[in-house]
């Protein structure tokens, strides 16, 4: 994701030229265990520090089948979604999260079972009988109603928005799917995803992953959309709009459908840089993780733009940077995913990164005297450097990432060499491919790769609240 704010700092004027249970400050957090052979309710948040009640306990979502239908003339949505799971415990209810609707009937491997509403959004789920830890079993879902948006103090308009052309769309972190589905809202349990969408057939739904479907009956439009490999939920979307297609193939044959709404006609030429930002990317962090391309092209300034899977979401006022941004995460946040929110620096530093690559790569830019510009300018703002890029807080995870994190990895690249930070790149999303991580886990891979004692590196950059010494200021290249 890259925000409005993001973009609009001194630092970027210069950077812009143009599972277990994982805790901040360790690998593992305990959490008390069910009694084996004792069914009990699984947990009705999945463990985050930040965000406690996201998530849920109990078992796995493996698989998401979500079924609309959305008349933008009224705004209200019909859902059915089944979702495919597997027990990690004796069951004797369990919970997804869902916000707003009303709940018209729910099924456990087809059969009726009790539910009640908890909270904002717990749908707390009892089938007839308990569910066999390592079972797989199947939740369906049936609802109806107003879907709500919310607004963040981080980032402005959140979950489902109604669009100035009529339409509407989802986008949000850390959370959003809840806002149209049920789900375990957590990216620490991803999931397979697919969806049929309906809409009036003078509208058009876009989501992620592949379409594999199209047609057109009585007055409506059923769309089919497969993403084959698991996505955390939050980089999930459905946007209906009067769209405009355009769609190609990367040179692997992989699939490249952009869409465009009304107003947002002005990043046509930069979104038909796709593909070669793709290739470029690839050639730093590896092959393409992703089963599709493109992206959704708003009509509207929403705020931020978001790494929707394989095919970003993105406001009006984005440009070629915000792509190149939005799409290094398919590799650093959608293929490797956090763990909690407080390793959000593992998505949003390394992706915000990925442009000051592209300006070197593609621009010929002096990184190193960019670098410098950015720290003689910045060096007495006690804000920028009171900003901590590991375990910030729950509420201020977009704050520092975007800038101040940009010039913590150029300082990592001078620390341990080009050659070490370069196998950083391409082997990390390797080796957790399709999981979650932690930045701790990331400082430990750094200093196996480098063979170096990073700690107090580590600690200056990333956990440190002031300008970091000369040390680690300057390595390298950059030592005056």
């Amino acid at each position: 994701m890259i925000s409005r704010r993001a973009r609009t700092g001194l630092l970027l004027g210069l950077i812009c030229t143009l599972a277990a249970c994982t805790a901040p400050g360790s690998d593992e957090q305990t959490r008390p265990q069910p009694t084996p052979g004792v069914p009990s309710p699984g947990a009705a948040g999945i463990g985050d520090p930040y965000y406690p009640d996201d998530g849920n306990g109990g078992y796995d979502a493996t698989g998401y089948d979500v079924s609309i239908g959305y008349d933008p003339a009224n705004g209200r949505l019909t859902g059915d979604t089944t979702v495919t799971a597997r027990a990690t415990q004796d069951l004797e209810s369990f919970n997804l999260d869902l916000r707003g609707f009303r709940i018209r009937s729910v099924e456990v491997d087809g059969e009726r079972a009790e539910f009640a509403r908890q909270g904002d959004f717990e749908l707390v789920i009892t089938p007839g009988e308990p569910l066999t830890n390592g079972s797989e079993f199947t939740a369906r879902v049936r609802y109806e109603g107003t879907p709500q948006d919310a607004s963040s103090a981080q980032l402005g308009g959140n979950g489902w928005q109604r669009s100035e052309s009529g339409g509407a769309f989802v986008l949000g972190e850390p959370q959003s799917g809840s806002y149209w589905y049920p789900v375990n809202e957590h990216p620490r349990d991803k999931a397979t995803f697919r969806l049929t969408a309906r809409v009036p057939q003078d509208w058009t739904a876009v989501s992620i992953g592949r379409q594999e479907g199209s047609s057109t009956a009585d007055g409506w439009t059923t769309s089919t959309w497969v993403e084959s490999e698991p996505v955390a939920s939050y980089l999930t979307t459905v946007a209906i709009d009067r769209f405009t297609i355009d769609r190609g193939r990367l040179p692997d044959g992989t699939p490249v459908l952009s869409a465009f709404a009304p107003g947002a006609e002005g990043i046509r030429q930069d979104a038909a840089r796709v593909p070669e930002i793709i290739e470029f990317l690839s050639g730093k962090f590896g092959d393409y993780p992703a089963t599709s391309a493109g992206g959704i092209y708003l009509g509207e300034n929403v705020g931020y733009s978001l790494e929707t899977q394989g095919r970003p979401t993105y406001t009006v006022s984005a440009d070629l940077e915000t792509i190149v941004h939005e799409l290094a995460h398919q590799w650093y946040g959608n293929e490797v995913s956090v763990e909690s929110w407080a390793d959000i620096c593992l998505n949003e530093c390394l992706a915000s990164y990925s442009q000051w690559l592209w300006a070197e790569g593609k621009e010929g830019d002096d990184l190193d005297a960019r670098y410098r510009r950015a720290v003689d300018q910045l060096r007495d703002d006690r804000e920028f450097w009171g900003q901590r890029l590991y375990d910030m807080g729950a509420g201020h995870e977009f704050e520092g990432v975007y800038d101040k994190g940009i010039l913590a990895l150029h300082a990592l690249r001078r620390q341990i060499g080009d050659e070490a930070f370069h196998r950083v790149l391409r082997e990390w999303p390797v080796e957790h491919r399709e999981g979650n991580a932690s930045w701790p886990k990331f400082e430990r891979f750094v200093a196996d790769i480098a063979g170096q004692d990073l700690e107090g590196f580590f600690a200056d950059w990333f956990r440190g609240t002031q300008l970091p010494g000369d040390e680690h200021l300057y390595p390298g290249s950059l030592r005056r």
